[in-house]
């Protein structure tokens, strides 16, 4: 145990961010450097190495929490990191990510707050890379074996990385110009700067990973080919379908789904576009959608000089404490402010879209709105609350529906769907096809950073299975576990 008497000396300290009105100006990541490191010792040992850690539970790679708290707590920096790393590819991905379903399940948060484990996390791991505890784990020897792994997203690359360790011959085929997926073009530079990828990606070249990027499987090239050509094939190519919003004047100019806003923001940050074609600068931006992708929209809007942004959603707005049919150690559906949201904007509840209204010229100039609720367990509109807020930029944040059928992969390959839309899998990963397997948003729907990277290690395992007759690759998960808490 950490510090016996922590949970009872020590308070919860989190990591500091910059002022709002400074951050905005640029697009660094929002947290004051180096404000983690001289509390977080003792923010460790508030861990209580309870008799069970259900933060294991909360944690769908099944964290070794209380273990990397107590080597924290201790500064035995390079032993917490090999903790880290023994169920993590990438925690320096989930330290800054993930919503921390761990800390909703942490037995202190029964009735205290909860320990900072994703502090925690995100702190042994920026001290591993500066100590140069992260080096390359190149196979002792090769298999023979060739796998590819279509997407380059946090599934992809952590299946990727552990099949290359297992000593089979791997190559991720990305249809974007660069590696990454949505960690890459999804995410705002803000809240993950991307040397954090590129430092991974020259690991997992120099353990002998191949990338192939501008390659889309079903398009540029055939995917019954690719399964030809290689011993296998991992199918992790995210959910990226778009939710839409059908109602009149979507074909307004400047409304747009998040994914193509986002990513040319990201664009700007990479250096490949000095100013992005949808911009927020000097216009009333509306973001619809409540969750993270809204949020990001938020963020990114105040950055490029936004008028005023306003974000709806269409549910009530979430208590600030955990309710009856969210007990701990679920993961509860509370109020959240974002670093997005403190620097500013509106956020409306309870409200519906029912209409675009646009200028002579097809450009969008409002949002027509209605308040809504709830009865017998339908969402009605409420008569005489309709009204129209400006909107020169509008932003679909609403979630995705599935994996992409426009490009063939799943007609090439002939892989059965399940009934929303993911493609099927059985406990090992493995789809109908012979040797392709599926891991991430494509087989479990959208879901979390954590759950894509153990989803990416456990289909590993079925892969190395496949290909060996066994596998001594961990797997955290199956197909059909659901986690208490998400």
């Amino acid at each position: 145990m950490a510090d016996p008497k922590g949970f009872l000396t020590t308070g919860r300290e989190v990591a500091k961010t910059r002022p709002a009105d400074e951050r905005v100006k640029d697009w660094n990541e929002v947290y004051v450097p180096g404000s983690l490191l001289p509390i977080i010792s003792k923010q460790a040992g508030r861990c209580m190495d309870c008799g069970i850690p259900f933060c294991h539970n909360g944690c769908p790679l099944g964290n070794l929490i209380p273990e990397w708290n107590d080597y924290a707590y201790r500064e035995d920096w390079t032993a917490a990191s090999e903790r880290l790393h023994a169920t993590n590819n990438f925690p320096e991905f989930t330290g800054r990510l993930c919503p921390a379903p761990c800390e909703s399940a942490c037995v202190l948060g029964i009735n205290q707050p909860a320990v900072t484990i994703k502090n925690v996390e995100v702190s042994i791991i920026d001290q591993a890379w500066d100590r140069g505890d992260v080096t390359p784990q190149p196979p002792e020897r090769l298999s023979g074996k060739t796998v590819a792994v279509i997407g380059s997203g946090p599934a992809g690359l952590a299946a990727a990385q552990q099949l290359t360790r297992a000593g089979h011959t791997v190559a991720v085929y990305e249809r974007a110009d660069r590696i990454g997926g949505l960690l890459r073009y999804g995410i705002p530079e803000f809240k993950m700067e991307k040397s954090h990828i590129n430092r991974r990606i020259e690991q997992m070249r120099a353990e002998g990973t191949k990338f192939r990027t501008e390659i889309e499987v079903g398009k540029d090239i055939d995917a019954a080919k690719l399964r030809r050509r290689y011993d296998a094939v991992v199918i992790a190519a995210g959910a990226t379908v778009s939710r839409d919003l059908p109602v009149p004047g979507r074909e307004l100019n400047g409304v747009h789904f998040a994914m193509e806003y986002l990513p040319l923001a990201n664009k700007v940050q990479e250096g490949d576009l000095t100013v992005s074609p949808i911009t927020a600068e000097g216009k009333h931006v509306v973001v619809i959608g409540g969750g993270d992708t809204g949020a990001d929209c938020v963020g990114t809007a105040h950055r490029q000089g936004a008028l005023s942004v306003t974000q709806l959603e269409i549910m009530p707005r979430p208590g600030e404490e955990r309710n009856a049919n969210q007990p701990w150690p679920t993961f509860p559906m509370l109020y959240k402010v974002t670093s997005a949201h403190e620097e500013g904007g509106d956020r409306v509840y309870s409200v519906s879209t029912t209409h675009f209204e646009g200028d002579e010229d097809g450009n969008v100039q409002a949002l027509h709105l209605v308040e809504v609720e709830f009865k017998d367990g339908k969402l009605e509109q409420k008569p005489g609350t309709e009204r129209k807020i400006p909107a020169q930029l509008v932003t679909l944040a609403m979630g995705f529906t599935g994996t992409d059928q426009a490009n063939g992969l799943v007609q090439q390959f002939g892989l059965e769907l399940d009934a929303r839309g993911n493609v099927a899998r059985d406990d090992d990963y493995a789809t109908n096809v012979d040797g392709v397997f599926v891991a991430g948003d494509a087989g479990r729907g959208q879901s979390l950073i954590v759950w894509a990277i153990a989803e990416g290690r456990s289909a590993a395992r079925g892969v190395d299975r496949f290909l060996t007759g066994a596998s001594a690759l961990p797997a955290p998960i199956r197909p059909t576990d659901r986690s208490l808490t998400v």
